[in-house]
């Protein structure tokens, strides 16, 4: 428990680095793209584990990949899922607009109560975002059902609209609030 609660601590917004500060045409287009590489994962039933780093550093999770740092492209997000590529198995992070690494690992969410019918990448997402402020998306390689983790709890089986909106309000609620803090301090 005192492992677990410095772990929080470490993770915790008194050391975090605040989102990377997008326009809002950066971030429209950072949702298009996240968006039609969903769609084409969801659609083909192709796996995938996509976080998006907020307010809480995440860093010890991305060490623990490949790093890359690579501009969000609907085009990369594919490749990186497509089965049996180098990179496929394990988290993306990104990082603002960037891709800052693939093939992460993630903790595993300890929680007695999950449905047996999840599986890995979906106790991973949980086990993130219950230690973290990030956002998960899970595509299920068996279904293609589409998922989003955040604090702990799970959003199953939305459609591209309904992602699109959750996404944008999740991602510009914390830019606002960002950009009226960074505005106060000045």
């Amino acid at each position: 428990e005192l492992r677990k609660a410095l772990e929080r601590l470490g993770r915790g917004k008194f050391f975090a680095r605040p989102m990377a500060m997008l326009n809002q045409e950066a971030l429209d287009n950072l949702l298009n793209e996240l968006l039609r590489a969903v769609k084409y994962l969801s659609k083909n039933s192709i796996g995938a584990l996509i976080i998006i780093e907020r307010e809480t550093g995440i860093n010890d999770f991305i060490e623990t990949g490949i790093k890359i740092d690579g501009l969000v492209t609907a085009e990369f997000m594919i490749n990186i899922f497509i089965p049996k590529s180098p990179l496929h198995d394990g988290a993306v992070i990104i990082r603002g607009d960037r891709i800052i690494a693939a093939s992460c690992f993630l903790p595993l969410s300890e929680n007695p109560n999950l449905s047996k019918e999840l599986g890995t990448r979906h106790r991973a997402a949980l086990g993130l975002t219950e230690q973290s402020d990030a956002l998960a998306i899970i595509i299920s390689e068996e279904t293609g059902v589409i998922s989003v983790a955040e604090d702990g709890k799970l959003t199953r089986y939305l459609d591209e609209a309904t992602l699109k909106e959750l996404l944008n309000k999740r991602l510009q609620n914390r830019q606002n609030t960002n950009l009226s803090l960074f505005n106060w301090r000045f």
